[in-house]
Formats: C-alpha cells, sequence, structure tokens
C-alpha cells in the first residue's frame, strides 16, 4: 500500500498541565480509587436515588465508525458519557465536574481531533476514557502475553463497586438517566459486563475488512508520527489505555498466545497487511464466536455494519435507539442521520497482492458479518 505524504501531527502536542496531573494520577492508582470512593460518600445524597439502567457499550476494532455512534447515542438527552473534559480527574467525576461548571469557561471553537478524520471535538465532547479505571483494577490488562478476555465468570468485587459508583455519579453530574462508553477493549469483556449489568445493550460496528484495514493503517502511519514528534502523546495514550496505534500498537490477546505471536510478528517485519488482517479475522471471529455460543448476550447485542449506516443512515439509527431503548425523536433521528456518510478523505490504495490476502484471511471472519467478499465501490 503506497504511503501518503507526512502527516500533521501538531494535533499530538499534549499540554503541560494535562501531562503533569495526568502522570500524577497514572502513577498512584491506588491513592485515586481511595479518593474515588471518598468522592461517593460526598455525593451519596445526589446519587442515592440513582441506578445504572440499561448501560450501552458501543464495542468494536477501533476505526469501524465507534466514534460516531458514540457521538449520535451521547447526544440523546437520556444519555450521559465520559468526556474530554473528565481527564485527567476520571477517578473523581463529580467533584470534578463540580469544580469545572464553577470556573469561568472559555469560548471553545471545534477542532478536529488526533486522528485527523473529520471528527471535529471540544472538552465538551464524548470520548472513551473509562479505560483508565479498567487498568487500575486489572493492571496487567493490557499485557499480550496474558488474555485480556473476561467472562461471566471474572470477578473482581472492589472494581465491580467502583465501577457502579462511578457511573451514578457520572449521570448524577450530567443529570442524565442512561450511560453510554465506547472502548474497543470491551470486545474481550463482553460476557463480564453483561454480569454486572444484566440489562446493558452492546452496539457492535463492524466494517467491510478492506475499508477498515486500509483505515486502521492509515492511523498507525500518524500515531507513528505524531508520537516520535511529540514523545509526550506517547505516555499520554498509555495512560489513558490507548493501544491500538503508534509506537506502542499492542494486540488484544483473546485467549490466544499463538495468533498474538503470529501477528506481532508480521508487524515486527513490516508484513502490516497481513498483519492488520490476521488481526481482523481475530477479533471478528473473536465476537461472533462470543455471540453464537450466548444467546442472552446475542439478544443483547446489535452488530451494525458501517456500510449499512452511510447507505440508508436514517433507519439503521432508528434500529440502534430502538434496541437501546432510547425514545426516539423525528427532529433528532433526522439531525443525527444527516451526519452520517462514506468517508471522503482518504481511499485504500492496496495492490492487486495485498488485496489477495485480505481475501484470504478474512473471508471467513467477513462471511459471518454478512460480507460477500468483494471490494466496495
Amino acid at each position: 500500500m503506497a504511503s501518503s505524504s507526512q502527516p500533521n501531527t501538531a494535533g499530538f502536542k499534549v499540554t503541560g498541565w494535562v501531562s503533569t496531573l495526568g502522570g500524577f494520577v497514572a502513577r498512584n492508582p491506588g491513592l485515586w480509587k481511595r479518593l474515588g470512593n471518598f468522592e461517593t460518600k460526598i455525593a451519596n445524597d445526589a446519587i442515592e436515588d440513582i441506578e445504572v439502567d440499561r448501560p450501552i457499550y458501543v464495542a468494536g476494532l477501533a476505526r469501524s465508525g465507534s466514534t460516531k455512534l458514540l457521538e449520535i447515542l451521547a447526544s440523546h438527552p437520556d444519555v450521559a458519557s465520559h468526556r474530554y473534559r473528565d481527564y485527567p480527574l476520571v477517578f473523581t467525576p463529580y467533584l470534578w465536574n463540580r469544580w469545572l461548571d464553577k470556573v469561568p469557561q472559555r469560548t471553545e471553537q471545534a477542532a478536529e481531533r488526533t486522528h485527523a478524520d473529520g471528527i471535529k471535538v471540544t472538552s465538551e465532547s464524548p470520548e472513551a476514557f473509562e479505560e483508565v479505571l479498567w487498568m487500575a483494577y486489572f493492571p496487567e490488562i493490557h499485557d499480550s502475553t496474558r488474555s485480556s478476555v473476561l467472562t461471566r465468570d471474572t470477578s473482581n468485587p472492589s472494581f465491580e463497586r467502583f465501577y457502579r459508583e462511578h457511573i451514578r455519579k457520572l449521570l448524577a453530574v450530567r443529570k442524565a438517566s442512561r450511560y453510554i462508553a465506547k472502548g474497543n477493549y470491551n470486545v474481550s469483556r463482553l460476557g463480564y459486563l453483561r454480569r454486572i449489568f444484566d440489562d446493558a445493550r452492546f452496539v457492535i460496528p463492524v466494517r467491510d475488512p478492506v475499508w477498515h484495514i486500509a483505515s486502521l493503517m492509515k492511523q498507525h502511519r500518524l500515531f507513528l508520527a505524531g508520537e516520535r514528534d511529540h514523545p509526550e502523546a506517547l505516555t499520554h495514550m498509555q495512560r489513558v489505555g490507548h493501544f491500538e496505534f503508534g509506537l506502542d500498537r499492542r494486540v488484544i490477546n483473546l485467549d490466544d498466545d499463538e495468533a498474538v505471536a503470529d501477528i506481532e510478528a508480521c508487524w515486527e517485519r513490516g508484513d502490516d497487511v497481513l498483519g492488520w488482517a490476521r488481526y481482523w479475522a481475530l477479533i471478528h471471529n473473536h465476537i461472533m464466536d462470543r455471540l453464537e455460543g450466548d444467546e442472552d448476550l446475542r439478544k443483547a447485542a446489535l452488530v451494525v455494519r458501517f456500510e449499512d449506516m452511510c447507505q440508508a443512515p436514517r433507519e439503521n439509527l432508528e434500529g440502534v435507539l430502538e434496541h437501546c431503548g432510547l425514545p426516539i425523536d423525528t427532529a433528532f433521528l433526522d439531525d443525527a442521520a444527516s451526519g452520517i456518510h462514506f468517508p471522503s478523505y482518504y481511499e485504500p490504495g492496496f495492490t492487486p497482492q495485498e488485496m489477495q490476502i485480505i481475501q484470504t484471511e478474512t473471508a471467513g471472519a467477513a462471511r459471518r458479518l454478512g460480507y460477500p467478499f468483494t471490494q466496495p465501490a
């Protein structure tokens, strides 16, 4: 696949206070757990009547359309999510947000996010930050030499209590009744999440492997350049639990050490197309295995194909809202659907040989998702 021109990496710069305070939080997870528990006592009156009702999880491989789904669902008036403003003090959302609401607010202009994918954000935009909590309670969760799979048999009472209380505090802060989280790594935790919340709803975005792999490779090149130009960006990504791209790219170990070693070997020798194709197949076969092997989980999950969403956004978005149990307002639906479209800022540039590799490696998983293997127009 031909490389593009040198990308603009200015968006990778991390401000000094975020880097300093984020580092203090990351180095002292035990302290911040205690502070989070203390905050819960302070917020008791505000959260005593709040229950976690049908939390929504957008969980899929990065670059599958998950951010767009998060943005739309988080904009629903009933829904609360983490926002960019919640970092670095993710462990104490109640006090941190109350303080932020009291300080003078500067005027913000939405700017394209680091990914350079046309999505513009401010400090109020939804973002995936709950991974900070997962890493504090499961410190080896991103160790590729160990399985990251959490099942219905997994038990971590301290985390489960903290997590539930954390969501209740976030709902109180946002004055909402439903919680949503986007988490790429939650593909390895579907069973565990369903056990913690037996009414949870899962929205699983998937994407045609040709376009998906092209997007993954484009992002990886961008993050490599960004983290080389701005070393603090690599540390920031590690602190917030984003290992999908860049200098510390890691494979999610889905209880298959051999597959992890094989994919890592492909990447290390520069065979990125083969590595990403095998990774794409690994992730999606795992998802389908979990759904097909667990009827309750299957009923709680909705697989959303990126192409279907782009071709018929209103109809597919209505199906997502219905699955999540969210009230459907015509004006909200029309406005949200108007912003869904196929990407126009890049095209896959694979050689015929690379296309054959992708077809060979992903065809089985693609068929399970309803993709007859054909290159999209």
